[in-house]
């Protein structure tokens, strides 16, 4: 019979394969022990962003969200919850920070107060811990030596959130949502009304050109992660940074145009992607000494 805590390692590989739609494909790539706890770390994730998405008045999502500190820093609360009885093992077996997954926690809390960013410098904080801090965990599950890893999975975050917020303009603009920082949008002379319109204008895809310039930059960084994990996860980090990169070349390619259909890959194309890097990062390239 399945101990509980295998019990709750395959509670959470359910829930990211039902909902991590393009995380999953690269997940599968990864040994087993490591795949069981980024699987714990997505749940965790998800379970935070599922308490924004709800349906509630702010101050009930605010005491979930204090409820999941408490759980967080308080291990004896796991027990009662697969999603953080997972966790816990993840974090016992990869030394994972829980700083980081505070940051997610802070990250959540902040789309309960802020629908808009004046600057970049306002929407990187933002990024910064919904999605590098998210990178920083998964650096310690996979493995490396060279500390400016660190660094790049910090960027590498960041070009996949910017993607993200490309991609999802117009159902963030229907919850009244803009993440894209305003002074960019006053920049092209574009709105505010003209975004939550879904207006796409000449105006628009020069400011959706700038946006993908920068993520741009970000994934050049990230992608010198790559050679600094261990041989066994680069395939994992090599889907995720080709599975989005590839999303922001579609983009490119239908004008930015956003706003009339949501822009990703086939499946097809997905598992193709992962059966190339897969193969391709298990040839021997260059010497690595195990960080864990």
């Amino acid at each position: 019979m399945a101990s509980d805590l295998e019990q709750a390692y395959t509670h959470c590989q359910r829930i990211a394969k039902t909902e991590a739609k393009n995380f999953y494909y690269a997940f599968r790539t990864l040994p087993s022990a490591k795949r069981r706890a980024i699987y714990a770390v997505y749940a965790f994730c998800r379970y935070c962003d599922d308490i924004a998405d709800e349906d509630l008045p702010p101050e009930e999502k605010r005491r979930l969200l204090a409820e999941t500190r408490s759980r967080l820093h308080n291990p004896r609360l796991a027990a009662d919850d697969p999603i953080f009885m997972a966790l816990e093992g993840a974090i016992s077996d990869f030394a994972i920070p829980r700083s980081y997954l505070e940051d997610v926690i802070c990250g959540v809390e902040m789309d309960l107060d802020v629908s808009r960013f004046e600057t970049f410098n306002d929407l990187r904080e933002y990024c910064y811990l919904v999605a590098s801090a998210v990178g920083l965990i998964c650096i310690e599950i996979f493995g490396y030596e060279d500390p400016a890893a660190s660094d790049y999975a910090v960027d590498f975050g960041l070009a996949m959130q910017l993607t993200n917020i490309m991609r999802d303009v117009k159902e963030d603009a229907e919850r009244d949502r803009i993440y894209i920082p305003l002074e960019d949008i006053r920049r092209f002379g574009y709105s505010e009304r003209e975004l939550i319109e879904s207006w796409n204008n000449e105006n628009f895809h020069s400011l959706m050109e700038f946006q993908a310039t920068r993520a741009r930059r970000y994934f050049d960084s990230g992608e010198r992660l790559l050679p600094l994990l261990s041989r066994e996860s680069r395939a994992c980090a090599g889907v995720l940074h080709k599975l989005y990169s590839r999303i922001l070349d579609r983009m490119e390619s239908a004008g930015y145009d956003v706003f009339e259909r949501r822009i990703g890959l086939s499946v097809g194309e997905k598992l193709l992607l992962v059966a190339r890097l897969w193969a391709g990062s298990m040839t021997p390239k260059l010497a690595f000494h195990r960080h864990r």
